[in-house]
């Protein structure tokens, strides 16, 4: 019973989330009272991604980070990642005169990994499961994908002076296309980082590379080719991805776990 909650619990983050946006967009928009803009934008910004978090979570085998981490995760890998990447970002801008959507793919998928690795290295030393930095990275991109939501949301609420309509536009497109852009990138990144962390070999370095570079590339191309179809063929891939190594996490054991227990010693006689 347990477990089959823990699998669907997503659909019930996902209907209260959404019942919860509708009745602080209804209310904003029949009191016409701006103080609800800020609500709307905090949950039409986090529902989508708290909901493909939950999933990750059941779906991801051997389950075991608490919610502590799951916080800090999302939390400080949300905040600390857009401040490093809108440094960094800002930065190149300023010296360069220009930053290709590469350079920008680069700064943000390492910068939301900073906090992953430091939960790896600190706070998560006595497992080396890689379902678990699967868990860990999709909730820092999920921070990330939110506070850059929120970002835009606000941005669009400016740009049109106060129209709610494009503010309601930027959280459904965004909103939909979360857990296809930065938190599937992330978890794909932490969760080959804890397998490397779990077996650290020349072959798992290389995955783990590879992978980085395979997330760097997505997010370069979802920046640059744009349009919905782009967005479609993207997100699948990125998606898929993401659930081929979920599946093939459940069946991965650190070589501390994976050894044969010692055959029992013969009775003396």
């Amino acid at each position: 019973m347990a477990q089959a909650y823990r699998r669907w619990a997503w659909v019930l983050v996902l209907v209260v989330g959404v019942v919860l946006y509708v009745l602080v967009l209804r209310t904003m928009v029949d009191t016409k009272n701006p103080n609800f803009v800020p609500a709307t934008i905090l949950l039409g910004a986090t529902v989508m991604p708290a909901t493909f978090l939950t999933f990750a979570q059941g779906r991801s085998g051997r389950w075991q980070v608490p919610a502590s981490i799951i916080a800090v995760a999302a939390l400080f890998g949300g905040v600390i990642g857009v401040v490093v990447a809108g440094q960094l970002e800002y930065d190149a801008l300023r010296d360069l005169g220009a930053l290709p959507m590469v350079g920008v793919a680069v700064i943000e998928e390492c910068a939301k990994l900073l906090v992953p690795i430091a939960i790896l290295a600190v706070l998560w030393r006595r497992r080396r499961d890689p379902s678990d930095g699967l868990v860990i990275g999709v909730a820092s991109g999920m921070g990330f994908a939110a506070l850059e939501t929120m970002g835009y949301a606000f941005t669009a609420l400016l740009a049109s002076n106060g129209n709610i309509g494009a503010v309601e536009e930027t959280l459904f497109v965004r909103g939909l296309l979360a857990p296809a852009g930065h938190t599937a990138w992330t978890g794909l990144t932490a969760g080959a980082l804890w397998a490397f962390a779990a077996r650290p070999t020349a072959r798992r370095a290389l995955i783990f590379l590879g992978t980085l570079a395979g997330a760097i590339v997505l997010h370069a191309l979802w920046d640059s080719l744009g349009g919905l179809l782009a967005y479609l063929v993207l997100g699948l891939i990125s998606v898929g991805w993401l659930l081929l190594e979920m599946r093939r996490y459940r069946t991965f054991a650190p070589v501390s776990q994976a050894r044969p227990l010692a055959a029992p010693a013969a009775p003396a006689g």
